[in-house]
Protein backbone atom coordinates (compact mmCIF):
# COMPACT_ATOMS: atom_id res chain seq x y z
CA UNK A 1 0.00 0.00 0.00
CA UNK A 2 1.41 3.36 -1.03
CA UNK A 3 -0.98 5.65 0.80
CA UNK A 4 0.36 7.99 3.47
CA UNK A 5 -1.76 9.87 5.96
CA UNK A 6 -0.98 13.41 6.99
CA UNK A 7 -2.97 14.75 9.94
CA UNK A 8 -4.21 18.34 9.73
CA UNK A 9 -5.73 19.49 6.47
CA UNK A 10 -4.59 23.12 6.52
CA UNK A 11 -1.03 22.30 7.57
CA UNK A 12 -0.77 19.65 4.90
CA UNK A 13 -1.59 22.10 2.14
CA UNK A 14 0.92 24.66 3.38
CA UNK A 15 3.69 22.13 3.91
CA UNK A 16 3.07 20.56 0.54
CA UNK A 17 3.81 23.83 -1.23
CA UNK A 18 7.47 23.59 -0.17
CA UNK A 19 8.08 20.26 -1.91
CA UNK A 20 10.04 20.21 -5.15
CA UNK A 21 8.61 19.29 -8.51
CA UNK A 22 11.06 16.41 -8.75
CA UNK A 23 8.51 14.03 -7.27
CA UNK A 24 6.95 13.91 -10.72
CA UNK A 25 9.66 11.60 -12.02
CA UNK A 26 8.41 9.43 -14.83
CA UNK A 27 6.08 12.09 -16.22
CA UNK A 28 5.88 12.87 -19.89
CA UNK A 29 8.22 15.44 -21.40
CA UNK A 30 5.31 17.89 -21.72
CA UNK A 31 4.43 17.59 -18.04
CA UNK A 32 8.08 18.03 -17.03
CA UNK A 33 8.28 21.16 -19.15
CA UNK A 34 5.15 22.49 -17.46
CA UNK A 35 6.74 21.90 -14.07
CA UNK A 36 9.78 23.97 -15.05
CA UNK A 37 7.83 27.12 -15.88
CA UNK A 38 7.32 29.92 -13.35
CA UNK A 39 4.00 29.86 -11.52
CA UNK A 40 3.44 33.61 -11.36
CA UNK A 41 -0.28 34.30 -11.24
CA UNK A 42 -1.33 30.64 -11.33
CA UNK A 43 -2.60 30.74 -7.73
CA UNK A 44 -5.59 32.76 -8.91
CA UNK A 45 -7.17 29.59 -10.36
CA UNK A 46 -7.18 27.78 -7.03
CA UNK A 47 -8.25 30.87 -5.13
CA UNK A 48 -11.37 31.22 -7.27
CA UNK A 49 -12.06 27.49 -7.07
CA UNK A 50 -12.17 27.95 -3.30
CA UNK A 51 -14.45 30.94 -3.83
CA UNK A 52 -16.89 28.70 -5.73
CA UNK A 53 -17.42 26.55 -2.65
CA UNK A 54 -17.85 29.55 -0.37
CA UNK A 55 -20.34 31.16 -2.75
CA UNK A 56 -22.39 28.15 -3.78
CA UNK A 57 -22.53 26.31 -0.45
CA UNK A 58 -21.46 28.62 2.39
CA UNK A 59 -22.95 26.37 5.07
CA UNK A 60 -21.78 23.06 3.63
CA UNK A 61 -25.26 21.61 3.20
CA UNK A 62 -25.45 20.89 -0.53
CA UNK A 63 -24.86 17.50 -2.09
CA UNK A 64 -21.56 17.22 -3.96
CA UNK A 65 -23.05 17.33 -7.49
CA UNK A 66 -24.96 20.56 -6.73
CA UNK A 67 -21.67 22.32 -6.12
CA UNK A 68 -19.77 20.39 -8.80
CA UNK A 69 -21.77 21.88 -11.65
CA UNK A 70 -20.65 25.38 -10.64
CA UNK A 71 -17.04 24.26 -10.39
CA UNK A 72 -17.38 23.10 -13.99
CA UNK A 73 -18.88 26.42 -15.13
CA UNK A 74 -16.24 28.52 -13.40
CA UNK A 75 -13.22 26.39 -14.32
CA UNK A 76 -14.25 26.40 -17.99
CA UNK A 77 -14.63 30.17 -18.00
CA UNK A 78 -11.21 30.62 -16.39
CA UNK A 79 -9.67 28.11 -18.79
CA UNK A 80 -10.99 29.92 -21.85
CA UNK A 81 -9.96 33.27 -20.42
CA UNK A 82 -6.41 32.09 -19.76
CA UNK A 83 -5.65 30.02 -22.87
CA UNK A 84 -7.33 32.63 -25.04
CA UNK A 85 -4.47 34.92 -23.99
CA UNK A 86 -1.63 32.51 -23.22
CA UNK A 87 -2.28 29.99 -25.98
CA UNK A 88 -0.78 26.49 -25.55
CA UNK A 89 -4.15 24.69 -25.36
CA UNK A 90 -7.28 24.64 -27.49
CA UNK A 91 -10.08 26.71 -25.91
CA UNK A 92 -13.34 25.03 -24.96
CA UNK A 93 -15.81 25.45 -27.83
CA UNK A 94 -14.55 28.94 -28.62
CA UNK A 95 -12.47 30.47 -31.36
CA UNK A 96 -11.83 33.85 -29.75
CA UNK A 97 -8.31 34.99 -28.91
CA UNK A 98 -7.44 37.73 -26.47
CA UNK A 99 -4.69 40.35 -26.73
CA UNK A 100 -1.31 38.72 -26.18
CA UNK A 101 -0.31 41.51 -23.83
CA UNK A 102 -3.42 41.12 -21.65
CA UNK A 103 -3.14 39.83 -18.09
CA UNK A 104 -4.27 36.19 -17.93
CA UNK A 105 -4.50 36.50 -14.15
CA UNK A 106 -6.95 39.42 -14.38
CA UNK A 107 -8.89 37.56 -17.07
CA UNK A 108 -9.25 34.42 -14.92
CA UNK A 109 -10.44 36.30 -11.84
CA UNK A 110 -12.90 38.34 -13.87
CA UNK A 111 -14.31 35.29 -15.65
CA UNK A 112 -14.86 33.46 -12.36
CA UNK A 113 -16.48 36.48 -10.74
CA UNK A 114 -18.85 37.02 -13.65
CA UNK A 115 -20.00 33.37 -13.72
CA UNK A 116 -20.66 33.31 -10.00
CA UNK A 117 -22.53 36.63 -10.12
CA UNK A 118 -24.82 35.17 -12.76
CA UNK A 119 -26.03 32.51 -10.35
CA UNK A 120 -25.57 34.16 -6.98
CA UNK A 121 -26.18 37.91 -7.23
CA UNK A 122 -26.72 38.07 -3.47
CA UNK A 123 -23.00 37.26 -3.07
CA UNK A 124 -22.08 40.38 -5.05
CA UNK A 125 -20.29 42.30 -2.26
CA UNK A 126 -18.13 39.32 -1.28
CA UNK A 127 -17.33 38.54 -4.90
CA UNK A 128 -16.46 42.18 -5.61
CA UNK A 129 -14.08 42.21 -2.65
CA UNK A 130 -12.39 38.97 -3.73
CA UNK A 131 -12.11 40.23 -7.31
CA UNK A 132 -10.43 43.47 -6.23
CA UNK A 133 -8.00 41.45 -4.10
CA UNK A 134 -7.10 39.39 -7.17
CA UNK A 135 -6.61 42.49 -9.33
CA UNK A 136 -4.44 44.08 -6.66
CA UNK A 137 -1.81 41.45 -7.51
CA UNK A 138 -1.76 42.60 -11.14
CA UNK A 139 0.05 45.82 -12.12
CA UNK A 140 -2.37 48.60 -13.05
CA UNK A 141 -2.46 49.53 -16.68
CA UNK A 142 -3.58 48.38 -20.14
CA UNK A 143 -2.65 44.71 -19.56
CA UNK A 144 -4.94 44.52 -16.56
CA UNK A 145 -7.75 46.34 -18.37
CA UNK A 146 -7.52 44.09 -21.40
CA UNK A 147 -7.46 41.02 -19.18
CA UNK A 148 -10.62 42.17 -17.40
CA UNK A 149 -12.40 42.78 -20.71
CA UNK A 150 -11.42 39.37 -22.10
CA UNK A 151 -12.40 37.61 -18.88
CA UNK A 152 -15.88 39.12 -19.17
CA UNK A 153 -16.13 37.79 -22.73
CA UNK A 154 -15.00 34.32 -21.68
CA UNK A 155 -17.57 34.15 -18.89
CA UNK A 156 -20.43 35.31 -21.09
CA UNK A 157 -19.50 32.73 -23.72
CA UNK A 158 -19.47 29.80 -21.30
CA UNK A 159 -22.77 30.80 -19.70
CA UNK A 160 -24.32 31.18 -23.15
CA UNK A 161 -23.16 27.66 -24.00
CA UNK A 162 -24.77 26.38 -20.79
CA UNK A 163 -28.06 28.26 -21.14
CA UNK A 164 -31.05 25.99 -20.56
CA UNK A 165 -28.79 22.99 -19.92
CA UNK A 166 -31.30 21.34 -17.59
CA UNK A 167 -29.79 22.43 -14.28
CA UNK A 168 -32.40 22.10 -11.55
CA UNK A 169 -35.12 20.90 -13.94
CA UNK A 170 -37.98 18.77 -12.67
CA UNK A 171 -37.31 15.17 -13.67
CA UNK A 172 -40.00 12.71 -12.53
CA UNK A 173 -38.90 9.38 -11.13
CA UNK A 174 -41.57 6.95 -9.99
CA UNK A 175 -40.48 3.31 -10.43
CA UNK A 176 -43.06 0.64 -9.84
CA UNK A 177 -42.90 -0.47 -6.21
CA UNK A 178 -41.61 -3.95 -5.55
CA UNK A 179 -38.49 -6.00 -4.77
CA UNK A 180 -35.33 -4.56 -6.28
CA UNK A 181 -36.66 -1.08 -7.06
CA UNK A 182 -35.53 2.07 -5.31
CA UNK A 183 -37.65 3.82 -2.76
CA UNK A 184 -36.83 6.61 -0.23
CA UNK A 185 -34.52 5.39 2.52
CA UNK A 186 -34.31 6.04 6.25
CA UNK A 187 -33.91 8.16 8.23
CA UNK A 188 -35.12 11.11 6.09
CA UNK A 189 -37.08 9.16 3.46
CA UNK A 190 -36.28 11.89 0.96
CA UNK A 191 -37.34 11.62 -2.68
CA UNK A 192 -34.97 11.48 -5.65
CA UNK A 193 -34.76 15.26 -5.95
CA UNK A 194 -31.42 15.24 -7.77
CA UNK A 195 -32.75 13.21 -10.70
CA UNK A 196 -32.07 16.21 -12.95
CA UNK A 197 -28.36 15.35 -12.98
CA UNK A 198 -29.20 12.38 -15.17
CA UNK A 199 -30.74 14.71 -17.76
CA UNK A 200 -28.27 17.60 -17.50
CA UNK A 201 -26.66 18.39 -20.84
CA UNK A 202 -23.07 17.04 -20.71
CA UNK A 203 -20.09 19.34 -20.90
CA UNK A 204 -17.90 17.11 -23.06
CA UNK A 205 -19.86 14.01 -24.04
CA UNK A 206 -22.22 13.95 -26.97
CA UNK A 207 -24.66 11.49 -25.38
CA UNK A 208 -24.39 10.04 -21.84
CA UNK A 209 -26.38 6.98 -22.80
CA UNK A 210 -23.50 5.70 -24.92
CA UNK A 211 -21.57 5.06 -21.68
CA UNK A 212 -24.45 3.43 -19.83
CA UNK A 213 -23.24 0.01 -18.59
CA UNK A 214 -25.21 -3.21 -18.69
CA UNK A 215 -27.66 -4.04 -15.90
CA UNK A 216 -26.63 -4.90 -12.34
CA UNK A 217 -26.68 -8.55 -11.18
CA UNK A 218 -30.14 -10.10 -11.03
CA UNK A 219 -31.64 -10.44 -7.58
CA UNK A 220 -31.55 -14.24 -7.71
CA UNK A 221 -27.89 -14.43 -8.82
CA UNK A 222 -24.95 -15.55 -6.71
CA UNK A 223 -23.17 -12.24 -7.37
CA UNK A 224 -26.11 -10.30 -5.98
CA UNK A 225 -26.05 -12.44 -2.84
CA UNK A 226 -22.30 -11.90 -2.41
CA UNK A 227 -22.66 -8.15 -2.86
CA UNK A 228 -25.40 -7.97 -0.27
CA UNK A 229 -23.56 -10.21 2.20
CA UNK A 230 -20.44 -8.02 1.98
CA UNK A 231 -22.17 -4.70 2.54
CA UNK A 232 -24.29 -6.26 5.29
CA UNK A 233 -21.19 -7.49 7.13
CA UNK A 234 -18.83 -4.56 6.56
CA UNK A 235 -21.19 -1.62 6.15
CA UNK A 236 -23.30 -1.96 9.29
CA UNK A 237 -23.35 0.86 11.80
CA UNK A 238 -22.99 -1.57 14.70
CA UNK A 239 -21.58 -5.09 14.86
CA UNK A 240 -19.59 -4.62 11.66
CA UNK A 241 -16.47 -6.51 10.64
CA UNK A 242 -14.78 -3.25 9.66
CA UNK A 243 -11.37 -2.42 11.09
CA UNK A 244 -10.66 1.04 12.51
CA UNK A 245 -8.79 1.88 9.29
CA UNK A 246 -11.72 0.82 7.16
CA UNK A 247 -14.11 2.94 9.22
CA UNK A 248 -11.85 5.95 8.87
CA UNK A 249 -11.58 5.34 5.12
CA UNK A 250 -15.36 5.26 4.81
CA UNK A 251 -15.64 8.60 6.61
CA UNK A 252 -12.65 10.12 4.81
CA UNK A 253 -14.02 9.47 1.33
CA UNK A 254 -17.42 10.96 2.18
CA UNK A 255 -16.15 14.57 2.05
CA UNK A 256 -12.88 14.80 0.14
CA UNK A 257 -11.76 18.24 -1.07
CA UNK A 258 -10.67 17.56 -4.63
CA UNK A 259 -10.39 21.25 -5.54
CA UNK A 260 -7.79 21.84 -2.87
CA UNK A 261 -5.95 18.69 -3.89
CA UNK A 262 -5.70 19.97 -7.46
CA UNK A 263 -4.39 23.33 -6.30
CA UNK A 264 -1.83 21.71 -4.04
CA UNK A 265 -0.57 19.54 -6.89
CA UNK A 266 -0.29 22.51 -9.24
CA UNK A 267 1.64 24.50 -6.62
CA UNK A 268 4.09 21.72 -5.75
CA UNK A 269 4.79 21.02 -9.41
CA UNK A 270 5.14 24.73 -10.28
CA UNK A 271 2.44 24.71 -12.92
CA UNK A 272 2.06 27.90 -14.91
CA UNK A 273 -1.32 29.59 -15.13
CA UNK A 274 -2.32 27.85 -18.38
CA UNK A 275 -1.49 24.39 -17.04
CA UNK A 276 -3.28 25.11 -13.78
CA UNK A 277 -6.40 26.35 -15.58
CA UNK A 278 -6.34 23.27 -17.81
CA UNK A 279 -5.98 20.95 -14.80
CA UNK A 280 -9.04 22.40 -13.06
CA UNK A 281 -11.15 22.60 -16.22
CA UNK A 282 -10.41 19.05 -17.35
CA UNK A 283 -10.89 17.55 -13.89
CA UNK A 284 -14.12 19.38 -13.12
CA UNK A 285 -15.83 18.81 -16.45
CA UNK A 286 -14.83 15.15 -16.62
CA UNK A 287 -16.11 14.56 -13.09
CA UNK A 288 -19.34 16.36 -13.92
CA UNK A 289 -19.93 14.32 -17.05
CA UNK A 290 -19.16 11.14 -15.12
CA UNK A 291 -21.79 12.19 -12.59
CA UNK A 292 -24.29 12.72 -15.41
CA UNK A 293 -23.58 9.22 -16.72
CA UNK A 294 -23.96 7.73 -13.23
CA UNK A 295 -27.29 9.49 -12.71
CA UNK A 296 -28.46 8.41 -16.16
CA UNK A 297 -27.88 4.82 -15.04
CA UNK A 298 -29.67 5.46 -11.75
CA UNK A 299 -32.70 6.72 -13.62
CA UNK A 300 -32.59 3.82 -16.08
CA UNK A 301 -32.13 0.94 -13.63
CA UNK A 302 -33.58 2.43 -10.42
CA UNK A 303 -32.14 -0.23 -8.10
CA UNK A 304 -32.80 -0.26 -4.39
CA UNK A 305 -30.16 0.70 -1.86
CA UNK A 306 -28.48 -1.82 0.48
CA UNK A 307 -30.48 -0.62 3.50
CA UNK A 308 -33.70 -1.52 1.68
CA UNK A 309 -32.36 -4.71 0.13
CA UNK A 310 -31.07 -6.03 3.46
CA UNK A 311 -34.19 -5.15 5.40
CA UNK A 312 -36.43 -6.70 2.74
CA UNK A 313 -34.22 -9.61 1.66
CA UNK A 314 -37.04 -12.03 2.35
CA UNK A 315 -38.79 -10.60 -0.74
CA UNK A 316 -35.93 -10.80 -3.27
CA UNK A 317 -36.41 -14.44 -4.25
CA UNK A 318 -32.77 -15.31 -3.50
CA UNK A 319 -32.31 -18.26 -1.10
CA UNK A 320 -28.81 -17.05 -0.18
CA UNK A 321 -29.91 -13.73 1.33
CA UNK A 322 -31.44 -13.23 4.77
CA UNK A 323 -33.47 -10.24 5.92
CA UNK A 324 -32.46 -8.05 8.85
CA UNK A 325 -35.30 -5.53 9.40
CA UNK A 326 -33.26 -3.47 11.88
CA UNK A 327 -30.03 -3.16 9.85
CA UNK A 328 -28.53 0.35 9.52
CA UNK A 329 -25.57 1.60 7.46
CA UNK A 330 -22.54 3.37 8.92
CA UNK A 331 -23.33 6.58 7.02
CA UNK A 332 -26.73 7.96 5.99
CA UNK A 333 -27.83 6.67 2.60
CA UNK A 334 -28.02 9.37 -0.10
CA UNK A 335 -31.43 9.83 -1.70
CA UNK A 336 -30.90 8.14 -5.05
CA UNK A 337 -30.58 4.58 -6.43
CA UNK A 338 -27.61 2.28 -5.90
CA UNK A 339 -26.43 1.55 -9.44
CA UNK A 340 -24.17 3.32 -10.41
CA UNK A 341 -22.21 4.74 -7.50
CA UNK A 342 -21.68 8.44 -8.14
CA UNK A 343 -18.53 8.67 -6.01
CA UNK A 344 -16.91 5.69 -7.70
CA UNK A 345 -17.85 6.86 -11.19
CA UNK A 346 -16.35 10.30 -10.85
CA UNK A 347 -13.34 8.87 -8.97
CA UNK A 348 -12.53 6.65 -11.93
CA UNK A 349 -13.07 9.58 -14.29
CA UNK A 350 -10.86 11.93 -12.28
CA UNK A 351 -7.98 9.49 -12.06
CA UNK A 352 -8.10 8.63 -15.75
CA UNK A 353 -8.19 12.34 -16.57
CA UNK A 354 -5.11 12.98 -14.45
CA UNK A 355 -3.34 10.05 -16.07
CA UNK A 356 -4.07 11.57 -19.48
CA UNK A 357 -2.90 15.04 -18.40
CA UNK A 358 0.23 13.88 -16.57
CA UNK A 359 1.19 11.03 -18.87
CA UNK A 360 1.53 8.61 -15.95
CA UNK A 361 -0.51 6.84 -13.27
CA UNK A 362 1.68 8.50 -10.63
CA UNK A 363 -0.76 11.26 -9.81
CA UNK A 364 0.96 12.43 -6.59
CA UNK A 365 -2.25 13.77 -5.08
CA UNK A 366 -2.62 14.97 -1.49
CA UNK A 367 -6.32 14.85 -0.73
CA UNK A 368 -7.78 16.49 2.40
CA UNK A 369 -11.09 15.44 3.92
CA UNK A 370 -13.49 17.62 5.86
CA UNK A 371 -14.96 14.51 7.48
CA UNK A 372 -11.82 13.38 9.28
CA UNK A 373 -9.58 16.46 9.25
CA UNK A 374 -6.80 14.39 7.70
CA UNK A 375 -4.99 14.31 4.38
CA UNK A 376 -4.01 11.21 2.44
CA UNK A 377 -1.28 11.10 -0.14
CA UNK A 378 -2.06 9.01 -3.21
CA UNK A 379 1.01 8.34 -5.29
CA UNK A 380 -0.78 6.10 -7.75
CA UNK A 381 -4.22 6.55 -9.27
CA UNK A 382 -5.22 2.93 -8.60
CA UNK A 383 -4.84 3.45 -4.84
CA UNK A 384 -7.26 6.36 -4.90
CA UNK A 385 -9.89 4.46 -6.89
CA UNK A 386 -9.55 1.45 -4.60
CA UNK A 387 -10.17 3.55 -1.50
CA UNK A 388 -13.29 5.11 -2.99
CA UNK A 389 -14.70 1.76 -4.12
CA UNK A 390 -14.06 0.14 -0.74
CA UNK A 391 -15.27 3.15 1.22
CA UNK A 392 -18.75 3.15 -0.27
CA UNK A 393 -19.18 -0.52 0.66
CA UNK A 394 -17.77 0.02 4.15
CA UNK A 395 -20.12 2.99 4.54
CA UNK A 396 -23.04 0.63 3.97
CA UNK A 397 -24.48 2.72 1.15
CA UNK A 398 -23.43 0.92 -2.06
CA UNK A 399 -22.91 -2.60 -3.32
CA UNK A 400 -19.45 -3.42 -4.63
CA UNK A 401 -20.77 -3.98 -8.14
CA UNK A 402 -22.21 -0.46 -8.24
CA UNK A 403 -18.76 0.85 -7.26
CA UNK A 404 -16.60 -1.32 -9.51
CA UNK A 405 -18.75 -0.84 -12.59
CA UNK A 406 -19.01 2.86 -11.76
CA UNK A 407 -15.24 3.39 -11.60
CA UNK A 408 -14.74 1.51 -14.88
CA UNK A 409 -17.47 3.61 -16.52
CA UNK A 410 -15.87 6.82 -15.27
CA UNK A 411 -12.54 5.83 -16.79
CA UNK A 412 -14.23 5.28 -20.15
CA UNK A 413 -15.85 8.71 -19.93
CA UNK A 414 -12.52 10.43 -19.21
CA UNK A 415 -10.62 8.56 -21.91
CA UNK A 416 -13.19 9.57 -24.50
CA UNK A 417 -13.34 13.20 -23.37
CA UNK A 418 -9.62 13.88 -23.03
CA UNK A 419 -8.99 12.72 -26.58
CA UNK A 420 -11.23 15.56 -27.76
CA UNK A 421 -10.85 18.41 -25.28
CA UNK A 422 -8.10 20.40 -23.53
CA UNK A 423 -5.58 19.31 -26.15
CA UNK A 424 -2.33 21.21 -26.83
CA UNK A 425 -2.67 23.79 -29.57
CA UNK A 426 -0.64 23.40 -32.72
Amino acid sequence: MRIKRVVGVGGAVIAAASLLAGVAGGRSAGAQAAASRPQAGSAVIGEWADRVSVTVDPEGRLRAPDEAVWHAYVSLAMYNAVVGIEGRYVPYRWRARGPRDASAEAAAATAARRVLLSGFPQAGPALEKAWKESLAKVPDGPAEQRGVAFGERAARHVMALRADDGRGASVPFAPLPGPGTWRPTPPAYEGFTTAWFGRLRPFLLDEPGRFRPGPPPGRTSARYARDLAEVKAYGARTGSRRSAWQTETARFVARMDIQRALGDHAARHAFGIADTARLYAAANTVMMDATIVAWDAKLHYGTWRPVTAIREADTDGNPDTEADPSWEPLLPTPAHPDYLSGHATWAGALMRALEELFGTSRVDLRVPSASTGTTRHYEDSADYVRDVVDARVWSGIHTRTADVVGSATGKRVAAWALKRYFRPSR
